[in-house]
């Protein structure tokens, strides 16, 4: 297996991997997320690859993209509370569910890793919905620790 930066031709993998993601967001979170993979959150992967501040990453096995992430440079610029915080944030992540437990996702984490040090980030971010536990579980085997969290009150 081969991590690397996608190639355009492979967009159209990316997206279904991305339908895999949106389809456990709905799912977890029927009030928040929309059903379905419409044109509008298809194309949307071509926003994606044109944005100079995001890079898509692959996991390559012979040929098969298996899992991807967006990765994406974000500043911060400083504010009367908080200094100015200039990191590299993990957008989306998934690895196809016939290729979870085979270190895949350890291996596309790594390559993250190596591609933040190689560009002076000094922190890596990601967010995630909290009915998702299995990859809570991984985040944190990985060595993502939790250091904001965001809460909800139905009325």
């Amino acid at each position: 297996m081969i991590i690397r930066f996608a190639k355009e031709n492979e967009l159209e993998r990316v997206n279904e991997l991305r339908k895999q993601v949106n389809d456990l967001h709905v799912a977890g979170k029927p009030d928040v997320f929309k059903p379905g993979f419409g044109p509008e959150l298809r194309d949307f992967i071509n926003v994606i690859w044109n944005d100079p501040t995001e890079n898509i990453v692959v996991a390559d096995d012979e040929g098969f993209i298996c899992g991807f992430a967006v990765i994406n440079h974000i500043t911060k610029p400083e504010s009367p509370f908080m200094k100015e915080r200039d990191f590299l944030d993990i957008d989306e992540f998934c690895v196809d569910e016939e290729h979870r437990r085979k270190g895949v996702a350890t291996a596309m984490i790594e390559f993250i890793k190596d591609f933040a040090k190689e560009n002076g980030f000094r922190r890596i971010e990601l967010n995630m919905w909290e009915f998702n536990q299995g990859a809570l579980a991984f985040y944190e085997a990985a060595g993502f620790e939790t250091f904001r969290r965001y809460m909800e009150m139905f009325l």
